[in-house]
């Protein structure tokens, strides 16, 4: 039997602006990255998600982005190494603070976005991410792409890592993911995003956009919460794998 890691980035609403459906992709998943509150989320937010991930028994990972609201984490930011360290140390403490108080043990940090991107391509950025995670505890895993940057990164620390691939997102040759204003880059068939994870787990390989294979680990599968139709959608793919002999349990004990 292999076991699956199913995580999403959750917690992404902000005051009247709601975003997702928290409370319907919690009981599916098995590891919930939180945003702190720089790409969305706020105060009120933010302790509702965790005692919704404390409810399900739902694995507490912390989703630090760049502060950019309007933005949504998703427009890239030239930032020092200091102000790199310094935000992502700010918002891991404000999860794992909110998070003791109620008895949950946050256990990784994944970087949101244009954060999480610009780590595998700038040296500055991912080793002021794994230095504010290894300072802060050294016991945090950090998630990141397959075999990407920002996680040999982290092992070099001598940090836990958690290999990360992507149920909904098309991948380029280089390991990337195809870019959302790109045709294509949404998986959105069940069908297909099950049999693509299924060549992941049992060959270790993906196909990308351009029809190539190449090489993947896989420890964690993300979906997005915030794309329209995302429960659905999971649980569409899980009916898919129903006949596989998978069990969902987090990588992370």
């Amino acid at each position: 039997m292999k076991t699956i890691d199913i995580n999403a980035d959750l917690g992404e609403s902000f005051g009247a602006f709601k975003i997702g459906n928290d409370a319907a992709m919690l009981p599916l998943v098995t590891s919930a990255n939180v945003a702190c509150g720089f790409h969305a989320s706020d105060p009120e937010t933010l302790v509702h998600t965790i005692d919704l991930v404390k409810q399900n028994n739902v694995t507490l990972g912390c989703h630090p982005g760049y502060r950019d609201l309007e933005g949504f984490g998703r427009r890239d930011m030239s930032l020092s190494y200091k102000e790199v360290y310094a935000l992502v140390k700010y918002q891991i403490a404000a999860v794992d603070g909110l998070a003791r108080s109620v008895g949950v043990k946050m256990k990784y940090v994944k970087p949101h976005g244009a954060l999480y991107n610009k780590a595998e391509v700038c040296k500055k950025t991912r080793q002021a991410i794994v230095d504010s995670i290894y300072d802060y505890d050294e016991s945090l895993y950090v998630m990141g792409m397959s075999m990407g940057q920002l996680v040999k990164c982290a092992e070099d620390k001598g940090l836990g890592t958690i290999h990360e691939v992507f149920l909904d997102r098309a991948y380029n040759d280089d390991g990337t993911l195809v870019s959302r204003n790109s045709e294509g880059a949404m998986i959105k068939d069940a069908r297909e995003a099950a049999a693509r994870l299924e060549e992941m787990i049992e060959v270790g390989s993906v196909t990308t956009i351009t029809g190539n294979k190449i090489p993947i680990k896989v420890d964690s599968v993300c979906v997005h919460g915030d794309t329209e139709g995302a429960v659905q959608f999971l649980k569409d793919v899980f009916k898919e794998l129903k006949t596989k002999n998978y069990q969902f349990q987090s990588v992370v004990n």
